[in-house]
């Protein structure tokens, strides 16, 4: 019975938490994609958060990405955790000063980040990654390593504070239980 009340429990507490997911043109589709569905199955709101609100395109390998919620009206504060997905995208997004502002928010409010493979990137571009143990895509990591970070290639997923890093797609399983974990 306790078990099944402390169940009932975890699983109210997860749906009132509202994770944004940033979705672009070229966005890496499994990392998209698989955190979207790992954390809706988790009961988590999921908002996917595009250039406009009725954002429709592909992800980087042809899959159809569509926004709900657009970049002009989302907060931190409406918001528990945000997703940076990698693939091509994060190079826009981190030309973006929406973009930009919305992390920088997330940080200074000190709820979760969590970017993998390129997504990092938009957090070197918001100036937040210094002093920090992250991980990225390997093809990265010198910009990692010149804004300030450590970086740590052997690990999976990194977690520092409220900051959660990856490197790949085949990492995406302990990426979102560490997202899960983090939003518990």
């Amino acid at each position: 019975i306790i078990a099944s009340i402390i169940h009932l429990l975890q699983l109210l507490s997860t749906m009132t938490k509202v994770v944004g997911i940033l979705c672009e043109f070229n966005v890496e589709d499994l990392e998209f994609h698989y955190p979207v569905l790992r954390l809706k199955e988790e009961g988590f709101e999921i908002k996917k958060i595009g250039p406009s609100k009725d954002f429709k395109g592909k992800g980087k390998h042809g899959l159809p990405i569509h926004a709900d919620t657009s970049l002009d009206e989302i907060e931190a504060s409406q918001l528990d955790a945000l997703i940076i997905p990698g693939g091509f995208a994060p190079d826009y997004w981190r030309r973006d000063e929406r973009v930009l502002n919305l992390v920088r928010e997330m940080h200074a409010a000190k709820k979760i980040i969590a970017s993998v493979c390129h997504g990092p990137w938009v957090l070197i571009s918001a100036k937040i990654v210094r002093g920090l143990n992250m991980t990225c895509f390997h093809a990265i990591k010198d910009d990692l390593e010149n804004a300030g970070a450590l970086y740590i290639a052997d690990r999976p997923v990194v977690v520092d504070g409220h900051i959660i890093s990856s490197r790949i797609p085949d990492d995406l399983p302990q990426f979102c239980k560490a997202i899960i974990k983090a939003l518990n």
